[in-house]
């Protein structure tokens, strides 16, 4: 191969994000194909046996298992890095393997972590019902409030953790104010970013530590494949992550790498395009609903800090329609182009109910506690003309009686 190891960031670091998102991390064979190639391999052989115990002593570079290395998989670490702003990346199997890692990896018993009270489902069972069992305790705030994070602050607060925008009220947390505060106390903070991604949001430019993905989301972009990255410092990723990764093996394949790899040359478009979308769609919805929770709109009581923090609104928001979970499910049940699904970041419009989907296993009192109501609904506006996607929505309020 032409290029055989890590971030060229000389070159990477003069070009600009559109670029980035579809040149960085491109390795090249001898062929000198277009497309980045898609190595299936678990292992690889070697010239002789020095070379295989120079490379697992770690004194030479190369590739040693996939478990470890995979060339297309290091391929998309090295575009995610560049296009977040980061030192390195990890890939791993999915976005709940992503969230797991970045926190089991640095957390021992007796740490203690703050965590925003609005985020997904399995994340929220993540601090209840694995890290508990290790006897890390956490402590759940609202995260759009500054004075909450500081004051859940323990001596044995190792971790910040949240969601912004998070899932699926579109709290907001404020970076520059909470990772100020992580920093000021020796606290590392892991950001979810799934739903804005780098092209609308950098919070490494805010202060964060580490940014973990789903990638399954807005970076494939058309719900192909399950993947997850973890961005953070070359000495966080190298030393912290890393070992904890090869060890335990939540490990990304390469064919699901390359999908990503692929989605990534076109997100910078879609986030855009889908953002517009789901703005025009919104100023509909917010004329046929009692509740609208969407940063893009100045109605939104975190706009202003929205629009500060990032460069479009993204492709989702959520209502609320009067008449609880049995409305909410005669406006889904209606929609004739919308698909019903808990997916989100599809190039396809999807909608899905929430408090009966992807925080069911939160149980009535951690809805309420998070703001996940009954008659909530969760959007994704796709790239479908915003016109088709507001003529079935009006359809459907109009057959559910919204």
């Amino acid at each position: 191969m032409k290029k055989t190891t890590g971030i060229d960031r000389s070159k990477t670091a003069k070009w600009r994000p559109a670029t980035r998102a579809v040149r960085s991390g491109t390795w090249r064979s001898d062929h000198g194909e277009t497309s980045e190639a898609l190595y299936l391999t678990s292992g690889y052989t070697y010239d002789d046996a020095q070379t295989v115990a120079d490379r697992f002593a770690g004194e030479a570079s190369g590739m040693q298992y996939s478990r470890f290395q995979n060339p297309t998989v290091a391929m998309l670490e090295a575009r995610i890095a560049a296009m977040e702003g980061a030192e390195a990346c990890k890939a791993q199997a999915s976005g709940m393997a992503a969230m797991t890692s970045a926190l089991l990896c640095m957390l021992s018993s007796g740490d203690h972590v703050v965590a925003g009270r609005a985020a997904f489902g399995s994340c929220r069972w993540i601090l209840n019902n694995v890290l508990n069992r290790f006897g890390i305790t956490h402590t759940v705030v609202d995260g759009r409030d500054n004075a909450a994070w500081e004051a859940a602050v323990q001596p044995n607060t190792k971790a910040f953790f949240f969601e912004t925008p998070a899932n699926p009220t579109m709290d907001i947390v404020d970076l520059e104010f909470v990772c100020g505060l992580a920093k000021a106390k020796g606290i590392t903070t892991v950001v979810d970013n799934a739903f804005a991604t780098a092209s609308l949001q950098r919070p490494l430019e805010f202060g964060a530590d580490v940014v973990a993905y789903s990638a399954t989301k807005l970076m494939d972009g058309q719900g192909r494949v399950l993947a997850g990255a973890v961005c953070g410092s070359d000495q966080w990723i190298n030393e912290v992550l890393s070992p904890f990764q090869r060890n335990t093996g939540p490990v990304c394949s390469p064919f699901n790498a390359w999908v990503v790899l692929k989605g990534l040359e076109t997100l910078d478009l879609r986030a855009h395009k889908q953002s517009e979308n789901a703005l025009q769609v919104g100023k509909f919805v917010a004329e046929r609903v009692e509740k609208i929770l969407h940063p893009g709109l100045p109605s939104f009581d975190q706009h202003n800090l929205s629009m500060k923090q990032m460069d479009a609104c993204g492709p989702i928001f959520s209502f609320v329609v009067e008449g609880g979970r049995s409305r909410a499910f005669a406006v889904l049940d209606a929609l004739e182009l919308v698909d019903i699904s808990n997916n989100i970041g599809d190039a396809k419009s999807l909608a899905c109910h929430p408090a009966s989907t992807t925080h069911n296993n939160m149980g009535p009192e951690g809805r309420a506690e998070m703001g996940v109501e009954e008659g909530m609904i969760r959007i994704n506006v796709g790239l479908e003309d915003p016109l088709d996607v507001i003529e079935d929505l009006e359809r459907a309020f109009d057959k559910a009686g919204v």
